[in-house]
């Protein structure tokens, strides 16, 4: 057998772990692992009139995987790129004016292109690791006839169908970590303080981090914010406080009432916005408002370097041998999952029925913008 694996969006902690059970267990079963570079880019840029394509894709041994369990990012690259609704700028040259329409006005499909790469490359089933707007294309490869396994990761832990996505512990532990460091400056000025975070519609992350680092407030997507009242009860925080400062987490998702999310920059090629600058719109209108001394940082992409933590990589390395283990018994079409505390798997297209979001009921107290977790018994450990 001849398995593709690709790693496509962000990157995240916990990727090569993933990489390296796939490789290896391949090796194991005397199959084949075909590591194509950039993700769906790199499908996409592969020039059949030419030869060979090692540019875009090489064949992966034990010993190109050795030791890369320990090492963030992605030794296969990453890019960003939705091969259904191409922007003319990322249709290669020898493509051009070659592609049909897109799912939208103005795009381009290279979904044929695609499969005719996969055939040229002789892959008999492809692995994508990726979050939601890549795994939505994993299932639209699926629906066209070619045999996948996906498998979810993000910081973000918002793809549907699973609890948990590669790379959410480190998010998480690594936010937490930066909640605790930055308390000595803000305490230190006298300050209130807003932190933000990951989370265009979930606020999963940001509001478990700020739970176990015990942040005053939490502000996520799925509650807007009232200013007025999100002002009062900082400042109480922060008199109420003996060394005078208060802490906030923001997701980049969240807006106040009757406005729309803070967005920064053009679409991307999911056709979403990119989000960023609530934090600053919030300590803006503060500051303008109250003359309050509130300073503001986003953490972005220093959450998503370094080494994965112990559990994304336990994580990674179980979704990569699920993968294997699915092809021993013949399955392909479904993504690993771990639902309930138990790892399982479902329907590829299980992504494409719904939208991740926090059971604000069970885990949010809405009116005072914090967690408030009922009813732990029964829950898994991650909530």
């Amino acid at each position: 057998m001849r398995i593709g694996v690709l790693t496509s969006g962000g990157d995240v902690p916990g990727l090569n772990a993933c990489i390296k059970a796939i490789v290896q267990g391949a090796d194991d079963r005397g199959w084949t692992v075909v590591g194509i570079r950039r993700g769906w880019r790199g499908l996409m840029s592969c020039d059949l009139s030419l030869s060979p394509q090692g540019d875009h894709c090489r064949v992966l041994s034990r010993h190109d995987v050795d030791g890369i369990e320990n090492i963030g990012g992605t030794i296969l690259h990453t890019s960003r790129l939705n091969p259904a609704q191409l922007h003319i700028r990322d249709v290669p040259g020898f493509l051009q004016g070659k592609l049909p329409p897109g799912l939208v006005e103005g795009s381009f499909d290279g979904t044929n292109h695609i499969l005719r790469v996969l055939d040229y490359l002789d892959v008999d089933v492809l692995i994508p690791i990726g979050g939601d707007g890549s795994l939505r294309f994993a299932a639209h490869l699926h629906s066209k006839g070619f045999p996948v396994i996906s498998i979810p990761k993000t910081m973000d832990n918002d793809v549907y169908g699973t609890d948990y996505c590669i790379g959410y512990s480190t998010c998480v532990t690594r936010c937490v970590d930066s909640l605790n460091t930055i308390r000595t400056s803000i305490s230190s000025h006298e300050r209130v303080a807003l932190i933000e975070l990951f989370g265009r519609h979930s606020g999963e992350p940001t509001l478990i981090a700020g739970h176990i680092a015990s942040a005053n407030r939490v502000l996520i997507p799925e509650v807007p914010v009232d200013l007025e009242r999100l002002r009062d009860l900082l400042l109480k925080d922060k008199r109420d406080n003996p060394h005078n400062y208060a802490l906030a987490v923001v997701a980049e998702g969240v807006c106040l009432t009757g406005r729309e999310p803070v967005y920064e920059g053009q679409k991307d090629v999911y056709g979403r916005r990119r989000l960023g600058g609530i934090g600053r719109q919030i300590c803006a209108a503060f500051r303008e408002e109250e003359g309050l001394d509130c300073m503001t940082q986003s953490l972005a992409y220093l959450l998503r370097s370094g080494e994965p933590d112990a559990l994304d990589k336990l994580a990674a390395l179980s979704f990569g041998m699920m993968a294997l283990q699915l092809l021993d018994a013949g399955e392909t079409g479904r993504m690993t999952a771990l639902r309930n505390g138990i790892y399982t798997t479902v329907d590829a297209g299980h992504c494409l029925e719904g939208q991740k979001r926090i059971d604000v009921g069970s885990w949010y107290d809405a009116a005072a913008y914090r967690p408030e977790i009922r009813n732990i018994v029964g829950r898994p450990l991650y909530l």
